[in-house]
């Protein structure tokens, strides 16, 4: 699947600690039904087989809604899944090495929190950036905060598109405004949500009036 800068308006990453009544597949569901664009699978802690079963859930769910679905950091389990691509951070393997892994039809991801990584990323293959923390995230302790100076400099100077990443809720989206980014990265937004349908609803729509045109 191509990735299509629509995609990543509203980008769900999965955290399996919000997982209550419903299993993690069926919030997933919900979320891809109410609108979410893009779904990463993020675990950190199951073991290679249990990572893969539920990488071939989510991909079923996600071919469904014909919304790409991207694996974080693991590129063998996103080849064994037949996943759309992998999203990598700056302590993982380089872009041009997931690309000569993946091959050329599959979507690559990086983290990125200054001009230099998101231009070298870019050069290595890069088909989309996510740039953060912009706010304060419980979901990733050790994610340093980026300026939205930092991260409106990253977006002119790049041409792959950009999102932002890292605290972002309804309370504080509108303050991405003018950042010029092409669209946010949630977790806990939605899956710590009450109401995933309603959340993924409201998200959609703020972020609609924020991206970059």
């Amino acid at each position: 699947m191509k990735l299509d800068k629509k995609s990543l308006l509203l980008y769900a990453v999965t955290d399996r600690t919000w997982v209550g009544n419903q299993t993690l597949s069926q919030q997933v569901e919900e979320t891809l039904k109410a609108g979410t664009t893009l779904l990463q699978l993020r675990e950190k802690d199951l073991s290679s087989e249990e990572f893969l079963e539920e990488a071939k859930i989510m991909r079923k769910i996600c071919e469904k809604y014909k919304v790409p679905f991207m694996i974080n950091d693991n590129v063998e389990i996103a080849l064994a899944c037949n996943a759309d691509g992998v999203h990598v951070g700056q302590s993982d393997r380089m872009a041009r090495d997931v690309r000569k892994a993946l091959g050329a039809d599959k979507i690559i991801g990086v983290s990125a929190q200054t001009v230099e990584q998101a231009k070298l990323a870019q050069e290595q293959g890069a088909d989309y950036l996510g740039v953060g923390a912009v706010f304060n995230t419980s979901t990733k302790l050790d994610a340093a905060e980026v300026s939205f100076e930092t991260l409106k400099a990253i977006c002119r100077a790049v041409t792959i598109p950009v999102i932002a990443i890292g605290g972002i809720s309804l309370k504080n989206i509108s303050e991405l405004k003018d950042t010029e980014i092409d669209g946010i990265a949630v977790v806990s937004a939605i899956f710590a949500s009450e109401n995933i349908t309603e959340a993924t609803h409201k998200l959609l729509e703020k972020v609609k009036d924020i991206v970059n045109e």
